[in-house]
């Protein structure tokens, strides 16, 4: 049976974790345990006997870290009041035993950073299943080749292709695209702002590997989102998203 030392053996790297990088290893160590051990109890977990293994002056920081480890699995729905039994028995729920370690857990929050529901429709599919798999840089390419895509049709230049489909469909003085009713200042300001986005995210992901952070590809891909509603306003024919 595992233990939490043999998990992370190391006390100061255990005390630099944050609570939900931690509760991966609290996990996976409920996980190694029969069901109805007397560990799935909190007040049994917490007690002397899961940190005998490290250093005495060490093993109070390490039970308060380790309790709020166990805290943030039971506020994300991993671990579950048991029923029948003593109040503080808990079980795993279905999303826990989806997540079987720490590495899941990690990939786990990483996906769900991507607030699903605020996803323009257009590219919700392609783009999630993407990125809930940490293949990020697809993800993006994914979002603007959607834009572009949108941009094409919208504006009915089904020859026109990446930077300069932008430019003619936002072009100031006619782009069908283009809201006549803005300043010209703002009329430039979208035009830049759409080919400067097509150039920057997706023409690159498109010819090369391009490494990015989960978080900076949620900024992206949200971004690409709200680039799609702007087509959309300018599509009398469509329906906004």
């Amino acid at each position: 049976m595992l233990t939490i030392y043999k998990l992370i053996p190391d006390h100061e790297v255990l005390l630099s974790l944050e609570p939900e990088e931690l509760a991966g290893i609290v996990l996976e160590y409920l996980h190694s345990l029969p069901k109805g051990d007397p560990q799935f109890s909190l007040h049994n977990f917490s007690s002397s006997h899961t940190v005998e293994e490290y250093p005495g002056e060490h093993q109070k920081n390490i039970t308060n870290a380790l309790r709020e480890a166990w805290m943030y699995l039971d506020r994300e729905g991993f671990i579950v009041p048991t029923p029948g039994f003593h109040d503080d028995m808990v079980s795993i729920t279905r999303e826990g035993e989806r997540v079987i370690n720490a590495a899941d857990l990690e990939a786990y929050r990483k996906a769900n950073l991507l607030p699903k529901q605020l996803i323009h429709s257009a590219i919700t599919e392609d783009v999630w299943s993407n990125f809930s798999r940490g293949k990020y840089d697809t993800a993006i390419f994914e979002a603007f080749k959607a834009v572009e895509v949108a941009v094409r049709d919208a504006s009915g230049y089904t020859e026109k292709y990446g930077t300069d489909l932008m430019r003619q469909a936002f072009k100031v003085e006619n782009g069908p695209l283009t809201d006549q009713n803005q300043p010209k200042a703002e009329r430039e300001a979208t035009l830049h702002l759409f080919s400067g986005s097509i150039g920057l995210y997706k023409n690159p992901h498109s010819h090369r590997n391009v490494s990015v952070s989960a978080e900076e590809a949620v900024e992206i891909i949200m971004f690409a989102s709200h680039l799609l509603r702007i087509v959309d306003s300018r599509t009398p024919t469509s329906n906004a998203v």
